[in-house]
């Protein structure tokens, strides 16, 4: 009589799906890879602990302070439909409490470290490239932040660090599933007059995210509600003929991506300018995106005011409201925009649909 195969672990079902679905797709991302699979981006790093992963431990303020000494590294953010990666060196870290910044000529950050639950060390092989990295993951495993070394990286020092934060416990932690989202306001429930003399009294763009949770307000939803001389909707491909007229012009532009644990910001030029499939890309040197142009659902042009004058963006948003991408002229605070980045955003064109999306 035969006996019964033995049941196998869950991670070894995975292992064997994630290999099949590799074998048809060879160029498939992890975070593709994991929503096909129905699991978590962490989820299937962790199926390589011991053999290519490493746990760390969850002191991310400290890590952070360490990743100046690897050298020149290649910073990557995502968002569903959005991937940011500049190449620079961590420079001018400060970490206060939940709350951090990076301010280096090249790598700039904002942290917000409360979303931060699970990091780890990861040695990727495929064919001769071996590629070393840290990442970390919000507590659902979804990815926050990438570090990638590369051929200028100080792998001693990456190899300290790995050590230094090593977890005690090297088994694969659980990723906690999603909270339901909770619908926003109702229109008719907003104080409009308020919300509008709120943000005519802005004297600051960093106090516009209180402002909205003040007036509990979504932010497409806010972008509605403001009028056309606040936010007015323009064209989805408004996107690329931004990168566009500022490539052709030399005009350097912010670019900022960014999920709820970290934004990352590209300030400079953008020349390097391509399509593939869904994709518009920058391919510049030190500094890639990739945006998934058939994911924007909705296009603004907003203007806040600050104590240095109006300051005006593009900003990007998918089906669900969630932002994509912002986009802003070259500015430094005390400086007043620039002209030419208020030219060509107020110069864009108008979305056909009525700014209610419809």
């Amino acid at each position: 009589m035969d006996m019964p195969e033995p049941a196998r672990a869950p991670s070894a079902a995975l292992t064997d799906r994630l290999a099949a679905l590799k074998a048809n797709e060879p160029k498939l991302r992890i975070r593709d890879a994991a929503q096909r699979l129905g699991v978590s981006e962490m989820e299937l790093v962790a199926l390589n602990l011991g053999q290519g992963a490493t746990r760390l431990c969850g002191a991310w303020a400290d890590v952070i302070r360490a990743l100046p000494g690897l050298g020149q590294v290649m910073a990557l953010t995502r968002n569903e439909h959005a991937v940011h990666e500049k190449t620079g060196v961590y420079e001018n870290v400060e970490v206060g409490g939940p709350h951090g910044l990076v301010l280096g000529a090249d790598i700039d950050l904002r942290l917000f470290l409360a979303q931060w639950k699970h990091g780890f060390a990861v040695r990727e092989a495929t064919g001769d490239l071996v590629r070393h990295s840290l990442q970390f993951f919000d507590r659902h495993g979804g990815a926050v932040h990438k570090v990638y070394m590369n051929a200028n990286s100080d792998m001693d020092r990456y190899a300290a660090l790995v050590e230094q934060f090593r977890h005690a416990e090297q088994a694969a932690p659980a990723a906690e599933p999603a909270a339901p989202v909770t619908p926003p306001l109702a229109d008719g429930a907003i104080d409009v007059p308020a919300f509008v003399a709120a943000w005519d009294a802005l004297k600051d763009t960093h106090e516009f995210f209180p402002m909205l949770r003040k007036h509990k307000l979504a932010r497409t939803q806010a972008l509605r509600l403001a009028g056309p001389d606040r936010a007015r909707p323009v064209a989805n491909a408004s996107l690329r003929a931004t990168l566009e007229a500022a490539g052709a012009r030399d005009l350097p532009i912010m670019v900022f991506v960014g999920n709820a644990g970290c934004i990352q910001i590209h300030t400079g030029p953008v020349k390097a300018l391509c399509a593939t499939g869904p994709w518009f890309n920058v391919l510049d040197p030190g500094f890639n995106l990739h945006l998934r142009e058939t994911a924007v659902a909705s296009s603004w042009v907003v203007t806040k005011p600050t104590s240095d004058g109006p300051v005006t963006s593009l900003e990007l948003f998918d089906a669900s409201g969630e932002n994509i991408a912002l986009l802003f002229g070259k500015r430094k605070p005390g400086q007043p925009e620039d002209a030419a980045w208020h030219a060509l955003a107020h110069g864009l064109a108008g979305d056909s649909r009525s700014a209610s999306g419809a």
